[in-house]
């Protein structure tokens, strides 16, 4: 039975799964889980596929290995874009998505913190809606980036393409990278980055490398480049670094990086309270993080492979949700912040 059919009975039968690409990657793999109990991780000792909250003092979801089938298969299938009527949006978050961008640049200029992201959802009505033919679209459109769909009846039914990884570890070595900055693709790479976008990703990058630090014997980092994903371009810059020899705490590793400044802001801790005071919603997963989690290779070397819950939508009841948001530093304007928000929705959008 191949994964799409065992989606189909998962969902009929409420149990959880989890299916997902990796970027590249030419097969899909997933995780069913044998029972409906909700599995939380506290310290990521576990093995299997962790689904984990933008708050990081709240428990992550897991789907263990060892109460779960685990399955790969390739990919065979084209999506069907048929042109069809756009959903209608319920979207009456720009007047406050503006404000509270206007107050970040407030704060910023006050020294508050040096950067913050401000996120907000948009809402489409459904009354029907295929997710496996949404997924088999985000799948063979998003070939760039991690690819899922992810189902749990305690927690709710989450899809996405993200093209940021959180980390990867394998051993004692790691790999992550920064990427910030937005632009809209049309037709050409070579693009002109302002000052703004420079410095938002700078600051991303050097307080990533800061942290690796305190757990690494040495880091290093790639020239800055400018990527696709999807419909939109991003400046990246890719950071490895090697583990300290008596370094082992997963759990470490997850603190010192999980929220980014790409995600959250920084210093962290005064950006994070700025957006939970002020976002006047709950990301729940958005900006979070997820993937596999302490995998053991042939050579028995553990691995973990995660990456930042973005470019997603949540499904409930008869609703999409779709989360959006920007990075804001005292460069920031507030009409293009706006405008950078309605250019990520597009990715989700451009699906539906």
């Amino acid at each position: 039975m191949d994964i799409l059919e065992k989606i189909k009975i998962a969902l009929k039968n409420n149990l959880p799964f989890v299916a997902y690409k990796y970027p590249d990657k030419t097969f899909i793999s997933a995780f069913f889980q044998k029972n409906d109990e909700l599995f939380v991780t506290e310290n990521y000792l576990e093995s299997g596929f962790v689904f984990a909250p933008f708050d990081d003092e709240k428990p992550a979801i897991l789907i263990p290995d060892n109460s779960s089938e685990f399955i790969q298969q390739d990919i065979n299938f084209n999506a069907d874009f048929c042109s069809k009527n756009p959903y209608p949006l319920n979207d009456d978050s720009e007047e406050f998505h503006k404000s509270i961008v206007d107050k970040a640049i407030k704060a910023i200029n006050n020294g508050d913190f040096e950067k913050v992201v401000l996120s907000r959802k948009e809402i489409v009505k459904i009354n029907d809606f295929n997710v496996l033919e949404i997924f088999k679209k985000l799948l063979v459109t998003y070939d760039k980036s991690m690819v899922y769909l992810w189902f749990h009846p305690k927690v709710g039914l989450w899809l996405g393409a993200t093209p940021e990884t959180l980390f990867n570890i394998c051993g004692n070595n790691i790999e992550t990278m920064s990427l910030a900055g937005t632009k809209e693709f049309k037709g050409d790479v070579n693009v002109n980055w302002d000052f703004k976008e420079i410095e938002e990703q700078n600051i991303v990058t050097k307080s990533i490398i800061a942290n690796l630090k305190l757990i690494c014997k040495e880091v290093t980092s790639s020239n800055l480049e400018t990527v696709k994903a999807g419909n939109l371009l991003h400046l990246k810059t890719k950071i490895s670094g090697v583990l300290k020899d008596d370094f082992c705490d997963l759990k470490e590793v997850i603190h010192k990086i999980h929220p980014t400044p790409a995600v959250c802001g920084f210093p962290k801790i005064k950006a994070k309270k700025f957006i939970i005071d002020n976002e006047n919603y709950n990301r729940k997963f958005y900006t979070g993080f997820l993937g596999e989690l302490n995998l053991k290779l042939k050579t028995d070397t553990l691995y973990s492979n995660l990456f930042v819950n973005l470019r997603c939508m949540e499904i409930e009841d008869n609703n999409i949700i779709i989360y959006v948001g920007g990075g804001i530093t005292k460069e920031s304007n507030v009409c293009k912040e706006w405008e950078e928000t309605v250019a990520k929705s597009k990715v989700i959008k451009n699906i539906l």
